[in-house]
């Protein structure tokens, strides 16, 4: 008797969790979808809003760059908040700051008021995704965690893949038109959550205790998921930033043809995000399918170099998004798991590596493509060759964390 009476309130709490969690992912797709449509719709018109303006090639990429250098800065401390107040609030200031930065883009008129813009946008919307991945590991089971970070990273990649379309379809009324979208979008998010979504963040529900200063943290046996982040994300970054130049000389490719490739790689990505990454980390773990993931990676690199055509194009990049998008979710899941800190501390700094990486990678990418144009997609083969090797040497200590948290 008294076994059932301790197993029947704790079996009772794990459906009641089951199925506040069957409500709230999808819910929280949408809202991470409609984000990451509304930062998508400027992605193809910024670089020539700019130029109206008067930004110089070097300007430019500094506007670029100044984004993922306060996202790198301020992510870990908007995870920390929402380890203290709640995921809600944080994410909602995250969206906020978007709606009010793509408007002030909107209505800018001088370089410095673009700059202003990014930088209160990078500020305030690093508080995004850190906040979506904590909310998932709030609300899942170990056991399904995996298959929540894929429902956000499938709802990331459909919001890059309809945003820019978006954007370019809009932008041939006026520049500004999708900025002034963006935020409309921004805005309608941030009622949406206001409305639907509840704070995942239970009184009580994390060991409440100091958090470790950023240098302690990684030293750590679970920082090798933040280098391991970091080395993935320098080999994307430098491939996204290169690909359109290394398509057109190889394979004649317009900028039509490559958006639609893109497409199909997002489309492919987010398909194995939100339908298979659950269902892997499931049956083999979070370990096999990071080594899995970065292993295709590393072949999808290799058969870029052999394009040269649109299909030869479309397939290799295809294969290379299925491999690398299952690595994020998967990490993040693992990360979650292991980690003694609280969700959001650890999701913001990951996301702080992946911005690192993204501010060092196109700029490598551009420099390695200038040598030698097949450079960038020989040297991000090494590089999660690297990455692979270094989880591999290191993931028994990860493994032991993992038991010592249980």
């Amino acid at each position: 008797m008294l076994v059932l009476k301790h197993l029947f309130p704790l079996s009772l709490i794990r459906g009641v969790r089951m199925m506040e969690t069957k409500k709230a992912l999808p819910i929280l797709f949408l809202v991470m979808f409609l984000v990451m449509v509304g930062f998508g719709i400027i992605i193809p018109v910024l670089p020539f809003y700019a130029k109206e303006i008067g930004a110089s090639p070097t300007e430019l990429g500094l506007l670029m760059s100044v984004y993922s250098l306060m996202q790198l800065i301020f992510a870990p401390i908007w995870g920390q908040v929402s380890d203290r107040i709640g995921r809600k609030p944080v994410m909602m200031l995250g969206i906020a700051g978007l709606a009010l930065s793509f408007f002030i883009q909107a209505i800018s008129t001088q370089l410095w008021m673009l700059f202003v813009a990014r930088i209160i946008g990078g500020i305030l919307s690093s508080a995004n995704m850190p906040t979506a991945m904590a909310y998932v590991a709030d609300i899942t089971t170990e056991e399904n965690r995996g298959k929540g970070m894929g429902i956000v990273g499938a709802a990331t990649g459909l919001g890059f893949v309809f945003g820019p379309a978006i954007g370019g379809i809009f932008s041939k009324i006026s520049l500004n038109m999708p900025f002034y979208l963006a935020s409309g979008s921004s805005f309608i998010t941030l009622i949406l959550v206001f409305i639907l979504l509840k704070e995942s963040k239970q009184k009580g529900s994390e060991t409440v205790q100091k958090r470790p200063p950023f240098w302690k943290a990684l030293n750590g046996a679970t920082s090798i998921l933040f280098f391991v982040q970091f080395l993935i994300s320098l080999s994307l970054s430098g491939l996204e930033a290169t690909f359109a130049y290394f398509a057109a000389k190889k394979a004649g490719l317009d900028s039509i043809q490559l958006g639609i490739i893109f497409m199909i790689m997002g489309f492919g990505s987010a398909l194995v995000q939100g339908g298979l990454v659950g269902r892997l980390t499931k049956k083999y773990g979070e370990n096999s399918v990071i080594q899995g993931g970065m292993i295709v990676s590393a072949i999808g690199f290799g058969l870029i170099l052999l394009v040269h055509s649109f299909t030869t194009a479309a397939i290799f990049l295809t294969i290379f998004g299925l491999g690398n998008g299952v690595i994020r979710p998967s990490v993040s899941s693992l990360l979650t798991k292991t980690s003694s800190a609280g969700h959001g501390h650890s999701t913001g700094l990951l996301s702080s590596f992946d911005s690192l990486g993204r501010i060092i990678g196109p700029t490598l990418g551009g420099w390695l493509y200038s040598i030698t144009i097949g450079l960038p997609y020989i040297s991000g083969a090494v590089i999660t060759i690297a990455a692979f090797v270094l989880f591999l040497l290191f993931r028994p200590q990860v493994n032991l964390v993992k038991l010592s948290n249980r």
